[in-house]
């Protein structure tokens, strides 16, 4: 009897096995949805959407990107976690919602080890410093410099951790009270920054550059060490009035925790090649993202690596959970 058993157990393994691998080989065969917990306009937003177009292009099967914005990125980490395993269903996610939340919050409503099977990093990048033209100042020094004689008279919009440790980090080290203001995702921090609502943002490349040059903002730094090529009169803000001053930014896809080792590797084979397509590398090239892709272990040791150093970041700028 009990070999009766280990052998009908190992059949059904076996079958399991087989009818995995056999998925694993069709896959896809029907549209696969990104979800991504950022508004439309959002650089997360724009990078899934010139992936989905790649893989698209690759497969012939339809991608089709889904906005949640809302909660800090909550409720779309959410919506993924709870997704149905199968590799149909893929988070476009990035530090917040995978290094930052778990720092910011007391508790989340998903979690970003357990929830979620690591598939690739998509790219790293930095930010912009810009300013309402109507302030009136010129540089960074110059806006330390109003905002020390105002103290919490001015205000900076957040629509992501990012955004917002990049903010209070940016205080912590000028040495200025400045107050955030917490927005659904940047664009619209954006546009009441353009509107004359708040005074300040540093937000990703994507959503302050057109803006800037249209002439309805004004950069006074970039968030990276080095100047980005895409502005490169724009100095750092380190060089420009906060000495030491860092901040990047990264993006990865996950799939629902379960999804299937072999639909894993598929999903992570897809994204990959679709990263490094000519279909996307308007995004790259116009965002100043550095392309970066990884296996699947790989990711989960940068997640690990990132949770920690953003935690960091976090306790040193004084951010209680809330």
């Amino acid at each position: 009897m009990r070999r009766k058993l280990l052998t009908l157990t190992a059949a059904l393994s076996a079958a399991a096995l087989f009818g995995t691998a056999s998925q694993a080989q069709t896959f896809p065969d029907k549209p696969i949805t990104f979800i991504v917990p950022f508004a439309a306009g959002s650089a997360t937003d724009l990078l899934a959407r010139a992936l989905a177009q790649a893989i698209t292009v690759d497969t012939k099967v339809s991608v089709v990107v889904d906005n949640k914005p809302g909660a800090n990125a909550f409720i779309g980490a959410q919506a993924a976690a709870k997704a149905k395993p199968d590799g149909y269903t893929v988070l476009i996610a990035t530090n917040t919602t995978h290094a930052a939340n778990e720092h910011l919050y007391k508790k989340l409503p998903y979690d970003p080890v357990k929830d979620f099977e690591p598939l690739t990093l998509l790219g790293r990048g930095g930010q912009i410093m810009v300013v309402n033209p109507a302030l009136g100042v010129n540089s960074v020094a110059d806006f330390v410099k109003l905002a020390k004689s105002k103290p919490g008279k001015l205000s900076f919009g957040a629509g992501s951790s990012s955004s917002r440790i990049a903010g209070e980090l940016f205080k912590q080290m000028a040495g200025a009270y400045i107050v955030a203001i917490p927005y659904r995702s940047n664009p619209p921090a954006v546009t009441d920054l353009i509107g004359g609502q708040i005074e300040m943002m540093i937000t990703d490349m994507a959503t302050g550059m057109p803006q800037v040059k249209a002439g309805k903002l004004k950069a006074l730094g970039v968030s990276t060490l080095q100047r980005s090529p895409l502005a490169p009169e724009v100095p750092t803000i380190s060089e420009a009035g906060v000495k030491g001053y860092e901040m990047t930014y990264w993006f990865a896809a996950y799939a629902p925790a379960g999804t299937p080792a072999p639909v894993v590797t598929r999903l992570n084979e897809l994204l990959v090649k679709a990263a490094h397509s000519s279909t996307a590398a308007n995004f790259y090239q116009s965002t100043g993202t550095e392309i970066t892709t990884t296996t699947p272990d790989e990711l989960r040791k940068v997640q690990a690596s990132e949770s920690q150093k953003w935690g960091k970041i976090i306790k040193s700028a004084g951010m209680e959970p809330e």
